[in-house]
């Protein structure tokens, strides 16, 4: 769905952002009977908290929504919004005063996200909320940014019924056709005569065929080559998921609909790039032809694998499609996956953990990742624990046993298959949130990729 901002013509109502430590001087600058009005409704300038004042003819006049306190925003991403929704639909202009320029950016990106609602399967009220764009706010950089992010979401909250990987191919062909971006699709037995044999493997009980989706945009710049773990369903294969485990695996996509509304705002805002996307679309099904335990595969960089658990399949579809983006050597890889319940267990389902060969672009990420809220933490590729992922009998195993440090093991898995590439970073994402928070709906989010976008003019050097 589309967010934009209202158009600048448009007739508008002040909102006030109000600062506790300043509420008096803030107050006075209200007409008399609005002062009087708010003071009286007991507001105290609270984090999020909120009072409509009216005019002399009782029609919406106007709103006041508190700051809180530094301690207060520090515990809660996009706070000041949490009651946005009790706003009268209308269009409001920011009345900015003496507020940080970096917190008018998060207001303004956290006002545009609360528009999303995903209305595919039913209808969902029409809300008429409107924000005209602030001083100092790029509006082209901020709309484009705030798509991005929704087309992740959408990809995610549609079930795999109508997001299979046939599905995610028109998905991709619908954003280069927006673009004017190149694809090229490998599915099926093609496949294994293009040299992609986990891909293969691990999709090939689905009805609806395995592919490698890659798609190009930018004829100059510096090389940045995303690839996204497209597991559209994963049942866990004959290691089948307990039902309850099964109920979000719509998700499991999760990587190829965030490099995706990455790579949107990339080409929206005409970065100076060469943009490659590789998407290892599949289906983690049970069928006689499903792979098993115990077998023994043998990847696409001739490195052989021992299966010791077909629910851990993402690691494998990745590691074709890093084997054949590694082939080009770019100057900046990274790797986005729904890929280990290990980190979520480190780390939760608000933080984007990350892996970075590059001390620099990790500093990057952290420094990007603060100012635009959308935290990440990074994580270590572990060099002593190569030997976990080690089996005897192949050259990895998919599934280390024991338990510990699985998200570092995946990592470790991924990396062996870019060996040429010297910058290259992975995240392990979760992809969805939990429950409803300030701009931020149930269901499908995107992280990292705001982070990452931030952080790509200073790690690419554009």
């Amino acid at each position: 769905m589309t967010i934009k901002f209202a158009a600048d013509h448009h007739t508008s109502l002040p909102l006030h952002l109000v600062d506790p430590t300043t509420l008096g001087p803030q107050l006075e600058a209200l007409p008399p009977a609005a002062m009087k009005w708010v003071q009286a409704q007991g507001f105290s300038g609270a984090l999020g908290q909120v009072v409509v004042f009216a005019d002399d003819a009782g029609a919406v006049a106007g709103a006041v929504m508190g700051l809180g306190t530094a301690a207060a925003r520090k515990r809660e991403r996009f706070g000041v919004l949490r009651n946005l929704k009790t706003l009268p639909d209308e269009t409001y202009h920011l009345v900015q005063s003496d507020l940080d320029a970096d917190f008018i950016e998060e207001f303004t990106l956290g006002w545009l996200l609360s528009g999303y609602q995903f209305d595919r399967y039913r209808a969902q009220p029409e809300r008429k909320l409107r924000l005209k764009v602030p001083e100092g706010i790029d509006r082209d950089r901020m709309e484009a940014i705030v798509a991005g992010e929704n087309l992740t979401r959408e990809l995610i909250n549609t079930p795999a019924s109508d997001m299979g990987p046939s599905h995610l191919e028109t998905a991709v062909h619908a954003l280069s056709l927006e673009f004017g971006a190149d694809v090229d699709v490998i599915a099926g037995e093609a496949l294994l005569e293009a040299g992609f044999p986990l891909i293969h493997t691990v999709g090939r009980a689905a009805d609806d065929a395995p592919r490698l989706l890659d798609m190009r945009w930018g004829k100059s710049g510096p090389a940045l080559t995303l690839v996204g773990k497209g597991v559209c369903f994963d049942t866990g294969g004959l290691n089948l998921k307990p039902g309850a485990s099964m109920g979000l695996m719509k998700k499991d996509m999760g990587g190829a609909a965030t490099v995706l509304g990455l790579a949107s705002m990339i080409m929206a805002l005409k970065l100076p790039v060469r943009l490659r996307v590789l998407i290892p679309a599949v289906e983690n099904a049970v069928a006689g032809n499903a792979f098993r335990p115990g077998d023994i595969l043998t990847a696409r960089n001739g490195l052989t694998i021992e299966i010791n658990n077909t629910d851990a399949e993402g690691r494998l579809v990745l590691a074709d499609a890093l084997s054949f983006a590694d082939e080009e050597k770019p100057d900046l890889l990274i790797s986005m996956a729904t890929l280990t319940g290990a980190a979520r267990v480190a780390v939760g389902p608000d933080l984007a953990p990350f892996f970075a060969q590059d001390d620099g672009f990790a500093s990057d990420l952290a420094a990007a990742a603060q100012k635009v809220r959308d935290p990440v933490w990074r994580m270590p590729f572990w060099d002593p624990y190569e030997a976990m992922i080690e089996p005897g009998i192949a050259d990895l195993d998919n599934a280390p046993s024991g338990g510990f440090a699985g998200s570092i093991t995946a990592a470790l898995f991924l990396r062996r298959f870019v060996e040429n590439t010297e910058n290259y970073t992975h995240f392990d994402i979760y992809g969805w949130q939990p429950s409803a928070a300030p701009a931020r709906t149930k269901g499908g989010v995107g992280q990292g990729a705001r982070a990452i976008f931030e952080a790509l003019p200073s790690a690419l050097k554009l």
